[in-house]
């Protein structure tokens, strides 16, 4: 029974997983920039307009192809970059709509810049230069967009203690004080960049859960699992600080290798758990190295979200143990899992203890091998899906 318990719901949890695939590409927030200047807002917003003016629901659909407004959206992609210019003019009045805004009036477009993009196959971004006239009597402005908009980042404030924050579900900013001089407090700040750390696996984070999963399935016992992830912790610290530092500098067009890669990371983790389960310093070795791959991943999240220049080392020590909070998260859920299915288990003639103890290992096996071989397929869909589709 405890086998059959742990099996299931090991199958059943990775079977959510694969059916959530489709998301395992987070959409790219847009960024708005907002300045408050004699009584009136300015924002300065970088978007991927096609879809807005196409009527995709980017809070469903990560990928334009899979909406139903695909073929319009494939239209809109097609015109020059004074077309869209154009077209962004024109159809204003219906975008208005899903700007909001809390302290200000109507929002108007003074003018659009596209960025030029070559290659047809990646979006385009478009800089929209907005404007909204304060309320009369109002201390403060908020900013966001409907929730079929998508993720969008605001960010205002001075270079030293400039402010950023990820919006979804159509929420709006905090409260811009008109003279922009309230700063964030170092505690708030260090607890939203843990928050973001941890919400970046849980629940974000697939491809990365589906990899720590891969550690764990490796060995029932602590100290490999230990050495692996203290590896992989390491190793995407130092890749996350050198490319939000500018060291490192991966073009946008180009972030499919490291996507590709990273989905390789946990094929590779996953066959190795079941042709190879010994732990040594190649293991180890290999488990650094995808981790300086999952740390250039975890550094465009917060390449979006923004750090303060004045607080750099706090935001990426918070955003640091948020993910390790939920890391650990994962691995915590799926042993007590393990242990749920073990305790189950009715071995003939042991008593209840012996049969638990003994059962484990044989269970943990089990799971493993059923486990990897689910993480691997997964792993060889986003390759595919990634690097050629």
């Amino acid at each position: 029974m405890g086998l059959s318990f742990a099996v299931k719901s090991t199958l059943v949890v990775l079977t959510l997983l694969w059916a959530s695939l489709v998301k395992a590409h987070e959409t790219k927030p847009a960024v708005a920039d907002v300045m408050i200047e004699n009584g009136v807002a300015k924002i300065e917003v970088f978007a991927n307009v096609e879809a807005l003016l196409a009527g995709i629901d980017l809070s469903q659909y990560s990928d334009t192809n899979d909406a139903p407004q695909a073929e319009a959206y494939d239209t809109l992609r097609a015109l020059s970059d004074a077309e869209l210019v154009a077209q962004i003019e024109q159809s204003w009045p219906t975008l208005a709509p899903g700007f909001l805004t809390e302290g200000g009036g109507p929002i108007a477009l003074v003018r659009a810049e596209v960025d030029p993009e070559a290659n047809p196959e990646f979006a385009r971004d478009t800089r929209l230069f907005l404007e909204a006239p304060l309320a009369d009597g109002a201390d403060s402005f908020q900013f966001g967009w409907v929730e079929t908009n998508g993720g969008l980042v605001v960010r205002w404030g001075d270079v030293e203690d400039a402010f950023a924050v990820l919006l979804n579900n159509g929420d709006l900013s905090p409260a811009i004080p008109l003279d922009m001089g309230a700063a964030e407090s170092a505690g708030a700040n260090f607890l939203r960049f843990v928050i973001e750390g941890f919400e970046h696996i849980i629940p974000k984070g697939l491809d990365h859960i589906l990899f720590v999963l891969g550690l764990f399935f490796f060995a029932l016992a602590w100290r490999p699992l230990l050495w692996q992830v203290t590896a992989f912790t390491l190793a995407h610290t130092v890749t996350l600080g050198m490319a939000t530092l500018g060291v490192i500098t991966i073009p946008g067009e180009q972030m499919w290798i490291v996507e590709s890669l990273i989905a390789l990371s946990i094929t590779y983790v996953a066959v190795e758990n079941i042709l190879r389960p010994q732990l040594g310093w190649w293991r180890i070795a290999v488990v650094f190295g995808f981790g300086l791959l999952h740390g250039l991943g975890f550094a465009s999240v917060l390449s979006d979200v923004g750090l303060q220049p004045g607080r750099f080392i706090a935001s990426l020590i918070g955003f640091n143990i948020g993910v390790e909070i939920g890391q650990l998260a994962v691995i915590l859920a799926t042993f007590l899992l393990l242990l749920v299915g073990t305790r189950l288990a009715k071995v003939a003639r042991l008593p209840a203890d012996q049969a638990a103890a003994e059962a484990l290992p044989v269970m943990h096996r089990s799971v493993s091998v059923i486990g990897s071989l689910i993480i691997g397929i997964i792993g060889i869909y986003w390759v595919v899906e990634r690097a050629i589709l």
